[in-house]
């Protein structure tokens, strides 16, 4: 804990935007942010960056998450006895909120018995979190949003499990495909990673081991000023982890610390090819939360407009 606490000191947002701020580095995303994004529209083609809802999901059980189960509570229901007349059907949906491409709000993670911006644990009970839930931030997270496709810029087609992402590839990859991370913008990381599951089907590997951030990347983040960061795998950061005696140590730092919103399991192998193809890595990006009370998650639909 020693290297993450010392890390802490140097990236912490606590009080930056108040003592009262639930949204952390979502508020660097300003006004004119929200512009320069919506400039980056010159085709208007879209990329779904979202996996699809269903029992053939990620994932695998782990800490009580599983695929949702989607149910019909109406089929072909009626409103009268006309056969040629109104019928309708319902349906319903049971899953975790963070089963497959989502948000985590920043009353997901914490330690020290304190929450971002220093909400005690308590303000999270067993009715939701009181402090940093989901809802906060209702007005979406519209921005610039930018790839940085890692694994292309190291010459291959996915990063193997347990390469740790630093500052210097995120340097090589802006290099590579000339364009800069700025104040505000949406960071999506390509691996190649989430393709051990679309392509392969293996879900044990793709959940319980991964390349990711390592320790060395956060400060380029928080000088960066970056206000939300996704990437193709299940946890951001490297499994396994840096230092085997903390774990999850990314998340602590990124959402506790920071209080930077975390994107996992978004997928961009079709957004990658066509920045690849066209040569630009900006986009208009929208992934606006459920508004769910209390909710520390969400499920998501991200969209990439080019």
């Amino acid at each position: 804990m020693e290297k993450l606490k010392t890390l802490a000191a140097q990236v912490s947002n606590w009080g930056r935007w108040g003592a009262d701020d639930e949204r952390g580095t979502t508020n660097f995303i300003t006004p004119d942010v929200v512009r320069r994004g919506a400039a980056c529209v010159r085709r208007g083609k879209v990329f779904s960056l979202g996996l699809s809802f269903g029992s053939d999901g990620p994932q695998i059980g782990q800490g009580g998450r599983v695929n949702p189960q989607h149910f019909m509570s109406a089929l072909h229901g009626s409103y009268g006895p006309n056969p040629e007349g109104f019928h309708y059907n319902d349906d319903v949906v049971v899953m975790p909120l963070q089963c497959a491409t989502q948000w985590d709000s920043l009353a997901h993670v914490y330690y020290g018995g304190k929450l971002y911006n220093g909400y005690p644990e308590a303000s999270v009970s067993s009715t939701g979190a009181a402090k940093n839930a989901i809802d906060k931030q209702a007005n979406g997270i519209v921005s610039r949003g930018v790839l940085l496709d890692v694994a292309r810029a190291a010459g291959v087609e996915r990063l193997p499990p347990g390469r740790v992402i630093t500052a210097d590839d995120f340097a090589a990859a802006e290099k590579e495909q000339g364009v800069r991370v700025e104040s505000g913008d949406v960071l999506l990381i390509r691996t190649g990673h989430i393709t051990v599951f679309t392509k392969d089907g293996n879900r044990e590997v793709y959940m319980r081991q991964m390349p990711g951030l390592g320790f060395a990347s956060v400060p380029w983040l928080h000088e960066r000023q970056v206000a939300a960061v996704a990437t193709d795998t299940n946890a951001v950061e490297v499994i396994p982890f840096e230092d085997p005696s903390t774990p999850l140590p990314i998340h602590l730092l990124c959402i506790r610390d920071m209080g930077l919103t975390l994107g996992e399991m978004f997928y961009l192998e079709d957004l990658a090819a066509d920045c690849a193809a066209d040569g630009v890595w900006e986009f208009f990006f929208t992934a606006p939360p459920l508004k769910v009370s209390g909710g520390v998650g969400s499920p998501l639909n991200p969209l990439a407009v080019k």
